[in-house]
C-alpha cells in the first residue's frame, strides 16, 4: 500500500517537472488558444486554468504539461527572452517552473499527514485571523477593480490596432489595385511624367 502511493507521488512530482506555470495571462484566453501558441516548441499534453477564488469568472494564471521537461524548459527559456503575446493581446505572458503547490489534484506526499482544527474565539490568533480575513477581502476587491481596468484598456488598445491593420491593408490594397489596372500609366502620361511597364 505504502509503496503505491510512493509510485504515485512519484509519478505526479515527474509531471511537475514537464509542467510550466503561465501567469499574466489575458482573461479572454482559452485552452485552445494556449494550446495552438505553444505547440510551436513541442506537444501540448494538457492545459488547466488556475482558478482565481476572488474572482468568479477570471482565469490569468495556466498550469500548461509538454511531453517532458526537456520541451517545459525550452518554453520558459524562449519566453523568458522575449515578450511572448498570445491571441493579439498586449500583455506580455511570463513563465516558470510549476509548482506542487499549485495543483489541486495532487496526490498526498507519502508520510504527510494534515490535521484542521476550529479555532475557538478566546484563542489570541482569532483576532489575528479575523483581521487577515477583512484584509484578504480588502485585496480581493483592490484586485478586482485592477484586472476590470486593465481588460477594460486591452479592449481598447486591441480594437486600435484591429483599426490600423484594416487601414494599412486597405491602403495597400489600394496601391495593388492602381498598378494592376494601369491606372499609375495613365495617371502619368496626365501629368508628362514617364513610368515604365514593369514598376
Amino acid at each position: 500500500m505504502e509503496s503505491t502511493a510512493e509510485a504515485k507521488y512519484a509519478a505526479f512530482e515527474e509531471k511537475v517537472k514537464r509542467t510550466i506555470f503561465l501567469y499574466n495571462l489575458s482573461p479572454q484566453v482559452t485552452k485552445a488558444v494556449l494550446r495552438k501558441a505553444l505547440d510551436q516548441f513541442g506537444t501540448v499534453v494538457s492545459v488547466s486554468f488556475i482558478p482565481n477564488y476572488l474572482e468568479s469568472r477570471n482565469f490569468t494564471c495556466a498550469l500548461v504539461e509538454m511531453e517532458d521537461s526537456v520541451k517545459a524548459n525550452k518554453v520558459i527559456s524562449s519566453i523568458s527572452q522575449c515578450p511572448f503575446m498570445v491571441a493579439g493581446m498586449p500583455r506580455p505572458v511570463r513563465a516558470r517552473q510549476a509548482e506542487v503547490e499549485m495543483f489541486d489534484d495532487r496526490p498526498v506526499k507519502p508520510g504527510r499527514r494534515v490535521s484542521c482544527n476550529w479555532l475557538n474565539p478566546r484563542d489570541p490568533d482569532f483576532e489575528v485571523a479575523k483581521k487577515l480575513k477583512r484584509l484578504t477581502r480588502k485585496h480581493a476587491a483592490e484586485a478586482s477593480f485592477l484586472l476590470k481596468h486593465q481588460v477594460g484598456r486591452e479592449e481598447k488598445l486591441h480594437k486600435q490596432q484591429a483599426e490600423t491593420l484594416r487601414a494599412n491593408f486597405k491602403k495597400y490594397e489600394t496601391i495593388a489595385g492602381v498598378l494592376s489596372d494601369r491606372t499609375a500609366q495613365k495617371l502619368a502620361g496626365h501629368y508628362g511624367m514617364r513610368v515604365s511597364d514593369d514598376s
